[in-house]
């Protein structure tokens, strides 16, 4: 720990003792059969809604399918089904916080309600996710890592952090980020710097992150640039001559809905016949109700919940407006091009602009202002025929993102980083050897 980070109290300093003792166990013989074929995924939740999620299930379904044993570390689970489904055939799941009401009591019960209300040692305040962990996860994880073997693929800064300090013995820890470093605060920054070298690999989205986490932590991790594969949409299309634009994402401030909202007034009047529906839920929902009722337009603008087959909403739409401050390499984007959507993007930090050609597969809105949002908007609600080549541009490119071509990436890092462990471990042994014959007896 920093000393510029506020130092745990008892109670933290012995919860992150024993998840540290639990995480640290060295693993046994039989734990080590078949590591190299054992892949554990860390995530904030396996049961809700968001691209990281989905893009992990990808992931994790292409590895299952590829002769791997797939192990979802979900932090927590608060829903009776998972938003997307079951998990992909062979991947097992595993929860550290179950927070249904339904649970029955149990000797721990008290215990864990006292460690919910404490606040995360392991990993950082300044990650975005840090009101979902606890010392009660930071507990469970501990205990879940325990002589577990194989390779540790975490999926945002606070899991890579906690995971680095762990650093179970038996595990190839891998770490993912899903953003940019300029949206991490300098303490974030900071404690990525210590922390992320003892990463076997670190995965980006986009050659600007990658050269960035590179400049910023030096030698160590090897930096790699693995974007995040689009699923298979099931063969929908797109509605090329339909009236509807649509957006999908958490009503959250970086998805600047209140933007689109702003664009949607200035185009509204000259379209009165098209239909805006953007598809979520979040903390922000009810001021862009309430920016919607003041601006007038409750006929043309809806704000619908999330849907499981977003598939099924593209394919009733021509268009799809991603009015994002800043994004990894949102998901949601890809799917709309695969279903052959004309799409239309602020060239935000950082992923738009590595997926779309402006005026060849989508259009890309440099500078970023609401009045050249508009503009471009209503240039795709007046002609069919530019939507139509977008279109097709855009299912071209889709195709660089599939994880037919994505995937075997995967495998041949994971093959990787386990030859490299082998190879430190076989040296370290034979250091021990030496050391060994030339003490006294």
């Amino acid at each position: 720990m920093n000393e510029s980070e506020p130092r745990p109290g008892l109670l933290g300093r012995a919860v992150r003792s024993l998840a540290a003792r639990s995480a640290r166990s060295e693993p046994r013989q039989r734990d080590e059969a078949g590591a190299e074929r054992r892949v554990n995924i860390l995530l904030m939740t396996s049961y809700g809604v968001d691209g990281t999620i989905r893009t992990t299930l990808n992931l994790a379904g292409f590895l299952a399918a590829s002769g791997y044993e797939v192990n979802l570390l979900s932090v927590y689970r608060d829903r009776e089904e998972p938003f997307f489904g079951d998990p992909p055939p062979g991947v097992s799941v595993h929860v550290l916080d179950d927070r249904r009401p339904r649970l029955a009591r149990n000797l721990l019960r008290p215990l864990r309600a006292i460690l919910r209300r404490r606040p995360s040692v392991l990993s950082h305040p300044d990650d975005r996710a840090y009101g979902s962990v606890n010392l009660w996860t930071d507990y469970r994880l501990g205990r879940a890592l325990r002589r577990r073997t194989g390779f540790l693929v975490s999926t945002r800064p606070g899991l890579n952090l906690a995971a680095a300090w762990l650093d179970p013995p038996g595990l190839v820890l891998i770490g993912q980020e899903h953003m940019h470093l300029g949206e991490h605060s300098e303490a974030l920054q900071e404690a990525i710097r210590r922390e992320y070298p003892k990463l076997a690999l670190l995965s980006v989205l986009t050659p600007r992150d990658r050269k960035a986490y590179e400049e910023h932590l030096g030698p160590k991790p090897r930096v790699v640039r693995i974007r995040n594969a689009v699923r298979d949409m099931g063969g929908v299309r797109a509605d090329l001559g339909s009236k509807t634009v649509i957006a999908a994402g958490r009503f959250v401030l970086q998805k600047g809905y209140d933007r689109l909202i702003q664009v949607w007034e200035l185009v509204a009047p000259d379209h009165p016949d098209w239909r805006l529906c953007i598809f979520g839920h979040g903390p922000r929902q009810g001021q862009l109700e309430s920016m919607i009722a003041k601006r007038g337009l409750e006929g043309s603008v809806t704000l619908s919940p999330p849907v499981e087959d977003i598939g099924a909403e593209m394919a009733r739409a021509s268009i799809f407006a991603l009015s994002s401050r800043w994004e990894g390499l949102p998901l949601v984007l890809l799917e709309a091009m695969e279903v052959g959507m004309a799409v239309i993007s602020f060239d935000c930090p950082t992923g738009p602009r590595s997926v779309i050609k402006d005026h060849e597969n989508g259009l890309l809105i440099r500078p970023k202002t609401i009045a050249n949002f508009a503009a471009g908007l209503g240039e795709l609600m007046d002609d069919e025929e530019l939507r139509q080549r977008l279109a097709d541009g855009a299912r071209e490119r889709a195709r660089d993102f599939s994880m037919d071509r994505l995937g075997p990436r995967w495998v041949n890092e994971l093959e990787r980083a386990w030859v490299q462990r082998e190879r430190r471990r076989e040296r370290r042994a034979a250091r021990q050897r030496s050391e060994a014959a030339g003490s006294p007896a």
